[in-house]
């Protein structure tokens, strides 16, 4: 497609890598857009500075950024069963210190719903030896840490997705596409279609992204990777449950977590 060439800002967690494999690679009609990968909670605070044309960003980050991002419905994570996990080394009562992947990350706001903790922010990857250590009493854990705590001798003492679902009776949204409003008029419409495109050639060829999928993840196991795109690659990906962000801020702004938005700005394109 002719246009500028804007930068698109996403994980390099195995479900975007597959996801957003044929987008970047050209293997599907889209705007021209250079990819920057990097840890989500970097992802959120290149969005807080602006930097950030089209960019992946937690739910839990989007209240401060609401005046100058509006989201796609495209590309986004959500579902049953995919929340962050708390994690020990012995069972045990969630508390202490609690190492987190990033104060933005909706992992992090999620924890709220157990209470007030005290916490210690850390990339999402050093967690799980942070609590073997002993210097974290408890860890939240996102991404491949849900497929890989057994193995490493720790052990689960709450999925705060399952909270989730039993208080909000809806599927939890993670994280979302948005896109800076100053460009959405012109961008968002073919960036949504072509990120719902580059999931569907990821799932109809799903062997197409193995070697880009590999060469970015954390986890290594190639178990632990087609785990990790199953669970969170599905329906949403698609189309995220408006209705589930919108539950999700209307109780951070209700607990005091989001600032008040401006109902005259839309959530969605």
């Amino acid at each position: 497609m002719d246009g500028p060439t804007v930068t698109f800002a996403f994980s390099t967690c195995p479900n975007d890598t597959f996801a957003f494999h044929a987008l970047v690679h050209g293997l599907v009609p889209g705007p021209r857009l250079v990819p920057v990968m990097d840890d989500i909670e970097a992802l959120n605070l290149r969005a807080e500075r602006g930097e950030a044309e089209v960019t992946k960003v937690s739910i839990a980050a989007y209240g401060p950024l609401r005046d100058r991002y509006v989201l796609l419905r495209a590309g986004g994570a959500a579902g049953f069963g995919v929340g962050p996990i708390v994690v020990a080394r012995s069972p045990r009562e969630v508390g202490g210190r609690i190492a987190i992947p990033g104060e933005r990350t909706t992992a992090a706001l999620l924890l709220r719903l157990l209470g007030r903790f005290e916490t210690v922010a850390m990339r999402f990857d050093q967690i799980e030896d942070a609590v073997l250590r002993g210097e974290a009493d408890c860890g939240l854990l996102i991404h491949e840490g849900r497929f890989t705590y057994e193995g490493k001798g720790l052990t689960l003492v709450a999925d705060l997705g399952t909270v989730w679902e039993q208080r909000m009776r809806c599927p939890l949204p993670l994280a979302a596409i948005a896109v800076r409003r100053d460009l959405a008029p012109q961008l968002a419409p073919a960036v949504d279609q072509s990120l719902r495109a580059s999931v569907d050639y990821a799932l109809a060829h799903p062997d197409a992204s193995r070697d880009y999928v590999a060469a970015h993840a954390q986890e290594m196991d190639p178990d632990v990777m087609a785990r990790h795109i199953r669970l969170y690659v599905n329906d949403y990906t698609r189309a995220l449950d408006e209705q589930a962000v919108r539950r999700m801020i209307a109780w951070a702004e209700t607990e005091g977590l989001f600032p008040p938005g401006d109902p005259a700005l839309p959530i969605f394109v």
